[in-house]
């Protein structure tokens, strides 16, 4: 469940639905269900507590179930696979049981380029 910090509300929607909706339509459910599934993995291989969406994939999706994101839904288009990979991890922390929230912060006074979720439980 993805929380809004500031009003403590749950977030029922996805930014950019019209990417989201290309992605829905491009990937095959079998395709979706593994990319979340490893999506969930990786949170909780990382302690479930704190995750940014940029460093959960690596750089190298040969093989992985993000692979599909890159070939099939973006075609190739890196730029775009990285933005709906981004919408997959929101997609994704919003159906977990927990509730989280997110952000985008800075580390070393440099702006991450993705979102960082975090527990609020």
């Amino acid at each position: 469940m993805l929380i809004d910090i500031y009003t403590r509300e749950e977030i029922n929607n996805i930014p950019f639905r019209e990417t989201f909706e290309t992605i829905e339509r491009r990937l095959s459910e079998c395709q979706h269900d593994a990319i979340v599934a490893e999506i969930n993995r990786l949170i909780d291989e990382a302690g479930g507590e704190i995750v940014t969406a940029g460093w959960l994939p690596g750089s190298d999706w040969t093989g992985t179930p993000f692979e599909p994101i890159y070939r099939i839904a973006a075609k190739q288009n890196e730029e775009l696979a990285g933005k709906m990979f981004g919408l997959l991890v929101w997609h994704t922390i919003m159906l977990r049981p927990e509730r989280w929230a997110s952000g985008r912060f800075e580390k070393y006074g440099v702006e991450l380029s993705s979102r960082t979720y975090f527990r609020i439980d």
